[in-house]
């Protein structure tokens, strides 16, 4: 039963095929040089929606302003496909309807009137009958493989291709990961205020008093004084770190006066001497900002903790559409992601806003980190 349905609805999408193609034809002809973003998926409407009316198949439209021309090709090419196959299954039924006939006409006109005609001939009765038979399967038969012809082509041009597809789902993935990369700078933008306002604050005031407490309790026991020393020297002390901490997720300088201001406040804090160049005279996103940012305080970092370099070079330029970024020490090299350091971590964050890190660091010095950030603001 679905056998046969499939083959009326294939046979009906056939024949009712010219007039759809033909007046896309024209279209097309008409105004598809002037308006081709619009005539192309127009058109290509049309089809779709007489495919999912009489096979049940829904094509998936391509993305805005994609396939166009693929569209405009199969409006072209769908008028004389459709004249094709629905003049082949109409010839083919014409002429069994006319077999049809010439037999009905046989049965029911008398023999002795039609002398012309020897229908007492059984084998050519019969050799018509089956004839127009088997012309009335052959029609069904080209309806159905004109229409899987016509499918075929539809699937191939009014659908995205391959690589659209591919190339809709990696613009997703990157605006998916862009928006992660801002919420996560944008959490970390939360709580760098909140440290700063709340525990920042409370240390500072926690310090004092017991700074105060130091200063005047100079007649108690030596126990109690000693333990007030160590308690303000701890407390100086967890101020000190929370400060790096809160420098380390995103300071306030960075988004105030943007990244020289900000790397001339931890390059005057490293324990090695740093030469610090910015040339950015355009600033770009926050985002871009965080990762550089970043980038020079992890590397500073390391470089103090492991290269035992006396001397540290940053350079940071903006040239078009990409920030580079390099660091420069004169330390014993040997540097490896592999190791486990600080630069596998430079590496994913520089690589989470589709930048590059490029590490030179042969043993004996000097190692070079270079990264280029791509910049759209």
């Amino acid at each position: 039963m679905r056998a046969l349905l499939r083959a009326w609805r294939s046979a009906v999408l056939v024949v009712t095929g010219p007039p759809i193609g033909l007046a896309g034809f024209a279209v097309i002809a008409v105004a598809g040089a002037f308006w081709p973003r619009v005539i192309g998926p127009f058109v290509a409407g049309w089809h779709r929606r007489r495919y999912a009316a009489l096979l049940g198949i829904r094509l998936i439209p391509p993305a805005q302003g994609q396939g166009v021309r693929r569209q405009l090709a199969f409006g072209l090419l769908a008028a004389p496909l459709s004249l094709i196959s629905a003049a082949a299954v109409i010839v083919c039924w014409s002429v069994a309807m006319l077999g049809a006939i010439w037999l009905s006409f046989g049965w029911v006109v008398p023999r002795d009137s039609t002398g012309w005609l020897q229908y007492s001939d059984s084998v050519v009765t019969t050799i018509v009958a089956v004839l127009a038979g088997l012309l009335l399967i052959l029609g069904f038969v080209a309806a159905g493989q004109f229409a899987r012809l016509e499918l075929f082509l539809a699937r191939t041009m009014l659908q995205p291709s391959r690589a659209e597809t591919l190339s809709v789902r990696v613009d997703a993935l990157a605006e998916s990961r862009a928006e992660v990369v801002d919420a996560a700078d944008a959490e970390r933008r939360r709580i760098e205020r909140d440290l700063h306002d709340g525990a920042q604050q409370r240390l500072v005031s926690l310090a004092m008093n017991l700074g105060l407490a130091r200063a005047t309790l100079t007649d108690t026991d030596p126990r109690a004084a000693q333990a007030l020393a160590d308690a303000h020297d701890e407390a100086k002390l967890a101020l000190s770190e929370l400060r790096q901490l809160v420098r380390g997720l995103h300071p306030a300088v960075l988004d105030d006066r943007g990244l020289d201001a900000a790397l001339s406040g931890i390059a005057a804090r490293s324990p090695i001497p740093v030469r610090l160049t910015v040339d950015v005279p355009d600033r770009p996103s926050r985002t871009i900002e965080a990762v550089a940012y970043f980038v020079v305080a992890e590397a500073l970092t390391n470089v103090a903790k492991h290269a035992g370099a006396t001397a540290i070079t940053v350079t940071i330029r903006r040239t078009g559409s990409r920030l580079a970024v390099v660091i420069a020490d004169d330390g014993r090299g040997g540097a490896d992601p592999a190791d486990g350091s600080g630069l596998r971590g430079l590496a994913q964050r520089v690589g989470s806003v589709d930048g590059t890190l490029r590490l030179s660091s042969p043993a004996g010095g000097p190692t070079v980190i270079e990264v280029e950030l791509p910049c759209e603001s």
